[in-house]
């Protein structure tokens, strides 16, 4: 962030410290603003010469041109994410939202602006697709094939993701002394903590670990999951964990992903623990139930039985009558 300039620094300060957003969400909006600002010195002809996009210096932006970008600059910038990165709706929906949040503050918060042009700014429509997620057989065999040095510390990892659906960040950042008897806290997005109870298959799967986890030499004495190099576990590791062990499982490591145990988790949870919406929603950590309930599709297998279940269903023409 070395050549951000004081107006976005403020904003991301404050994103911080006053709304209470994650680093990771902070750094989202870094991102986005950075790609907003480096095209708009592009769209505006700000540049002497040409150089490369991903190079382009930031650090003189400052409110002289953030007076001058309308609507209509907006709506550029929303095409060139589309035609030339290729974004998705839901990544386009993103910087929407980065764009929207940043001048909302330097309009109502810094009083620099005195028109928000972000205001009339409209998201993509996101088009919702159903969760992709393990069944029970393939949950049950990727659990089956963990194996080698740290099997106990992998099984007890992919136990978590498949029972309590943590977030990667969530998992990687469990310490020992939030485990108490067969309860977890776990800070998810925002620092928000919140309660998960192990069931057995998670107090089992923890307690074995935790009777091989190195003793001597750590470097994070507090955290439960340990690397190779006795230190905290990264995202990274378990994200490779993760995908060495779908694959061993026979499962395609194009379509599942560490995310898609969270899936799995909540897909189980409401499919078969008779599980209300707001309770899994507070499970999960969702801020809004909208999000939750994308865990509230049904399957094939429950679309077909319902229609075989149709009273009318074995009623058959009479072939007297034909």
């Amino acid at each position: 962030m070395k050549d951000t300039p004081h107006i976005i620094k403020d904003f991301l300060n404050y994103m911080e410290t006053i709304k209470g957003k994650s680093k990771n969400t902070v750094q989202e909006y870094y991102y986005d603003l950075r790609l907003f600002f480096r095209f708009m010195k592009i769209h505006k002809g700000l540049l002497e010469e040409e150089c490369e996009f991903d190079k382009i210096d930031m650090s003189d932006v400052d409110i002289n041109l953030i007076k001058e970008i309308s609507l209509s600059d907006l709506y550029s910038f929303m095409s060139f994410l589309s035609r030339e990165r290729d974004n998705n709706s839901s990544s386009r929906a993103r910087k929407v939202a980065s764009i929207r949040s940043f001048f909302n503050y330097i309009t109502n918060k810094a009083k620099l602006l005195d028109y928000n042009p972000a205001s009339e700014l409209e998201s993509p429509k996101i088009l919702k697709k159903l969760p992709r997620y393990l069944n029970i057989e393939e949950s049950k065999k990727l659990l089956e094939v963990i194996d080698g040095e740290y099997k106990e510390r992998d099984y007890a990892i992919i136990t978590l993701f498949l029972n309590c659906g943590l977030r990667l960040s969530e998992l990687v950042n469990i310490n020992i002394n939030k485990i108490k008897n067969n309860t977890l806290t776990v800070v998810g997005k925002g620092e928000k903590e919140r309660i998960i109870y192990l069931n057995k298959a998670c107090v089992n799967a923890i307690d074995a670990y935790l009777k091989v986890r190195p003793s001597d030499y750590i470097k994070d004495k507090n955290a439960l999951f340990l690397s190779k190099r006795k230190q905290r576990i990264s995202t990274k590791t378990v994200q490779h964990i993760v995908k060495k062990y779908l694959k061993a499982a026979g499962l395609d490591t194009e379509r599942y992903s560490v995310h898609k145990l969270r899936h799995t988790a909540a897909t189980l949870m409401y499919k078969h623990g008779n599980v209300d919406i707001r309770v899994l929603q507070q499970i999960l950590g969702h801020e809004s139930i909208a999000t939750t309930e994308i865990y509230t599709h049904v399957d094939n297998e429950q679309l077909k039985n319902a229609l075989d279940n149709n009273p009318l269903s074995e009623i058959a023409p009479d072939k007297d009558k034909s």
